[in-house]
């Protein structure tokens, strides 16, 4: 597979001048030079850096990519061209599919499973999404349960607007038909004009959602945060190569207000001091992921996609206290009878209702998480118990009275069991 680098950033806000942008040096190197060494590590050859803004220092750094084991092509815009306007200099020199990487993100991810999941779609592009801390003021990516890409909601957001937490992360594999939505010789962008297009025009978009490290650094605090990043090896410690653990949080009666048997998007309430307890899990090298038994959708009191509008509104008010969830699993099964208008087919003794602990082994498959060294926190038996079933330690949250024959720990509620977590764990 070729790679292509857009890379014709001036910096402007980092202050720079004698240097473009995907220039600049983290751990003395050029940020050019990590996302090089990071395709060659998958077996990538091939790069073709677009560049425009003093392109004459990344071409005399970096010649014809001999000395790094790679071939490079150079192709310098001619004016301002934007990131999808540019790559269509390249057309008719590249092979069906290729990669794109924006030249001002540091990153680091397995690129051979990115491949792998692209290379299972006949799309026009797959697209890696993540959440991030400030949803509110990004390019954001709507797609169903199957990732596929269904809208694009660009920012400024409209006010009230109810999201997925999934921000577009500007890594990119295309198949050469995106050159059919790209216009010559005008200034586009990819993520305000082109993907857009594609979906309108009923184009298939695949999303890929990561939680490994992809960021931008186009502010001075971008740039020192990532830079910090860097050298203290939490950018390549989040590579999928590498398990994680994670904080298992269940829904009801620890993220918010428990609804009881009524559950409505209408009555669903974040639980105070919940945002920022989840705000430091994702400051950590622990991944957030809920798992929920919502047993209502099998006795036909509300429908898998109220639970998932449910599951939309509690990313946003996350999202606009700069927190957010990796993941969120739930279990639609109940295996009772005796419901007026229960679905049949969902009362089935599953492998996801907790207090078994299917949804936690999903997660460990998706996420590779090492689940030695996670914890599960819950308000009920059936919470910690799965968590046991997993093998994670366990905290029952809430005033429940009485003894807990699953709980490690007990705390009053998710702010003060996230801390017990993370305390000795910075």
């Amino acid at each position: 597979m070729q790679l292509v680098i857009i890379a014709g950033g001036k910096g402007t806000r980092l202050g720079l001048r004698d240097v473009p942008k995907p220039m600049v040096e983290i751990d003395a190197k050029p940020l050019l030079e990590h996302q090089i060494n990071l395709a060659k590590r998958c077996g990538i050859d091939e790069v073709f850096i677009l560049s425009g803004h003093l392109a004459e220092v990344i071409v005399d750094y970096f010649g014809d990519g001999s000395a790094w084991g790679v071939k490079i092509h150079h192709v310098v815009e001619p004016y301002p061209l934007g990131t999808a306007g540019s790559l269509n200099l390249l057309e008719g020199k590249l092979k069906d599919r290729f990669l794109v990487f924006y030249g001002d993100v540091v990153m680091d991810f397995d690129v051979d499973r990115f491949i792998d999941f692209d290379a299972q779609y006949d799309s026009v592009g797959t697209t890696i999404v993540h959440p991030n801390d400030h949803p509110y003021d990004s390019d954001l990516v709507e797609m169903d349960n199957d990732g596929k890409v269904t809208a694009f909601l660009p920012k400024p957001h409209p006010e009230g607007v109810v999201y997925q937490n999934l921000v577009n992360a500007a890594v990119y594999i295309f198949s050469t038909s995106i050159f059919d939505y790209i216009e010559e010789g005008i200034s586009q962008d990819f993520g305000k004009d082109i993907l857009p297009k594609v979906v309108e025009q009923g184009g298939f978009l695949m999303a890929y959602a990561t939680p490994e490290y992809i960021k931008d650094m186009g502010t001075k605090d971008r740039f020192e945060h990532v830079s910090q990043d860097f050298v203290s090896g939490k950018v390549a410690r989040l590579n999928f190569h590498n398990s994680r653990p994670a904080i298992f949080l269940d829904r009801d009666g620890v993220i918010n207000k428990d609804m009881d048997v009524k559950p409505s998007v209408e009555a669903f309430e974040l639980l105070e001091g919940v945002a920022g307890a989840i705000a430091k899990i994702n400051k950590s090298d622990y991944l957030s992921v809920v798992v929920t038994n919502q047993p209502m959708i099998a006795k036909g009191v509300v429908s898998a996609e109220d639970v998932e509008a449910t599951h939309k509104k509690l990313e946003t008010l996350l999202g606009n206290e700069g927190a957010f969830v990796n993941k969120i699993y739930y279990c639609p099964h109940h295996p009772e009878r005796g419901w007026e208008g229960e679905i049949a087919e969902l009362k089935i003794d599953c492998d996801c209702r907790k207090p078994k602990a299917g949804m936690l082994f999903k997660a460990q498959k998706d996420l590779n998480i090492d689940l030695s060294k996670s914890w599960m926190i819950g308000d009920r038996e059936t919470d910690l118990k799965a968590g046991k079933n997993a093998g994670c330690q366990t905290i029952l949250v809430g005033d429940i009275i009485g003894q807990s024959e699953f709980a490690d720990f007990r705390c009053k509620n998710l702010k003060e069991a996230t801390e017990l977590i993370l305390k000795d764990r910075r």
